[in-house]
């Protein structure tokens, strides 16, 4: 994602409240956490619904940083990092937080398989598939798409997803998931 592309985001989906790009740090992800915090209590966003937003934030800040540890010293001149975006459509109904990251053939040959189950899946498929991973202990927020992407699909409206090639062992790795909202009390 380049710069051009974050200025399309501005105009399709209206307001970008959180950009960065760069490495990630739990003490980063945590400041970012407390704007978001910030910005579902100044729109008066239900619990259910910011707690989403925070969720799917944190797991896919998490998944920048897993991911792009064991790479980025090979890749430092093509991104360094990371890039996540959190924005809001100007008609106030949805919140949208993409991330885009560096990854290898091998990460993505975890990655996808998991993605499209979830995309085959409706919201009750994708709970029950959830709660069978978090009872068998496979999979659980560990580096290879395990629980996580449940989780954020547990929580989002919608998925999309890309992987675009850099290199004959590189990919880009974009994400971006929708949360619509709801205001406090409707949940």
């Amino acid at each position: 994602m380049d710069i051009s592309q974050i200025q399309k985001l501005v105009e399709d989906d209206g307001i970008v409240f959180i950009g960065y790009g760069g490495f990630l740090s739990q003490a980063l992800i945590s400041a970012m956490t407390e704007a978001l915090e910030k910005e579902a209590e100044i729109n008066d966003i239900g619990m259910g619904v910011s707690s989403s937003i925070f969720t799917v934030f944190i797991e896919l800040s998490q998944n920048m940083m897993n991911y792009s540890k064991s790479i980025l010293k090979d890749c430092r001149d093509i991104f360094p990092g990371g890039l996540i975006v959190v924005s809001r459509d100007s008609s106030g109904s949805s919140y949208y937080i993409h991330s885009q990251n560096i990854i290898s053939i091998e990460d993505k040959e975890k990655i996808e398989p998991k993605l499209k189950e979830i995309k085959s899946l409706d919201r009750d498929g994708i709970k029950a598939k959830y709660k069978e991973l978090r009872r068998s202990g496979k999979n659980t927020h560990g580096k290879g798409g395990g629980i996580g992407f449940y989780e954020i699909a547990k929580r989002c409206d919608s998925i999309e997803y890309d992987f675009k090639e850099i290199n004959s062992d590189k990919l880009y790795f974009h994400i971006k998931t929708t949360i619509k909202l709801t205001k406090k009390g409707e949940e």
